[in-house]
């Protein structure tokens, strides 16, 4: 699933000194990976560096090891072409289409990306930064300030009310797509007390019986989903529409269009529509 690297990926800060051989490219033009359209399907560049492309980085940031083999992630200047047989695609257009657990690496390659184009100057004195040997952090070489890469977390929610669920639309899917509620934690509050704000809020419902579920890492651009079940217990629905454009009750057999399978929400539907607890 997206943002889960697996067992097979471990995070390293330094490639060994010794490296050689071929690696994966995480190189990135804007917000689009490049990928390369192969017999066997859809892949990433394999090689010693973006010059076997003729491919300049502005930016490169070692991730670690994919099942034994190094991984980088690269900046390409905004004019970069893509080589013959190569081209540039967003990360949800590649749901399902690349391999799961490069898929999961580019998720945090581009959160990587994001946070050093972002921290290159220190938020506390404007000095420039530069990267902390050894740990994944940039220092400011002014005051010392350290600035580690940036996650926001956001609780998403099955509610259910007997044999119904909760779904909503937001303002920006899909046609006709619903999903569970979801929002950001605020400071200083709980992970529970977000569901319950956030439920409360957006939708003029009480639950009860908050439960962790699951967590995936959401890459647009720095987001960790962390996944709750919950119970209706009072309320009727009643939507802020400065977020959502609609939200209802449904049944198993009265479903709308639904997220990804790779999302954390269409876990907690699926997890809904099983109707046995399994996760």
């Amino acid at each position: 699933m997206l943002g889960d690297a697996g067992a097979g990926f471990v995070s390293k800060i330094d490639p060994d000194q010794d490296r050689a051989g071929s690696a994966w490219w995480f190189a990135f033009r804007e917000e689009r990976l490049l990928v390369q359209n192969a017999i066997q399907g859809t892949t990433l560049p394999f090689v010693e560096d973006l010059g076997a492309l003729d491919l300049t980085p502005s930016r490169t940031i070692y991730l670690g090891r994919l099942d034994g083999r190094d991984c980088f992630t690269a900046t390409l200047p905004s004019e970069a072409s893509a080589p013959n047989g190569f081209a540039f695609q967003g990360l949800r257009a590649l749901f399902g289409n690349l391999p799961e657990d490069l898929l999961a690496v580019a998720g945090r390659a581009t959160q990587l990306l994001t946070w050093d184009r972002t921290h290159r100057f220190c938020g506390q004195c404007g000095a420039p930064t530069e990267p902390v040997t050894g740990e994944r952090a940039m220092r400011c070489a002014g005051c010392g300030h350290l600035a580690y890469p940036r996650l926001s977390p956001a609780v998403i929610v099955q509610v259910t009310r007997g044999e119904e669920i909760l779904l909503a639309r937001g303002k920006n899917f899909a046609e006709g797509m619903y999903s569970t509620p979801a929002g950001f934690v605020e400071p200083g509050e709980t992970l529970e007390e977000a569901v319950a704000r956030e439920i409360g809020e957006e939708l003029g419902i009480t639950v009860t019986n908050i439960r962790y579920f699951g967590s995936q890492p959401w890459p647009f651009p720095h987001q960790l989903m962390v996944g709750f079940t919950a119970e209706w217990v009072g309320g009727e629905i009643t939507i802020d529409e400065t977020e959502l454009a609609d939200a209802r009750w449904f049944t198993r057999d009265a479903m709308p269009n639904l997220p990804s399978p790779i999302s954390i929400s269409r876990r907690l539907i699926d997890d809904y529509l099983h109707g046995d607890g399994s996760r």
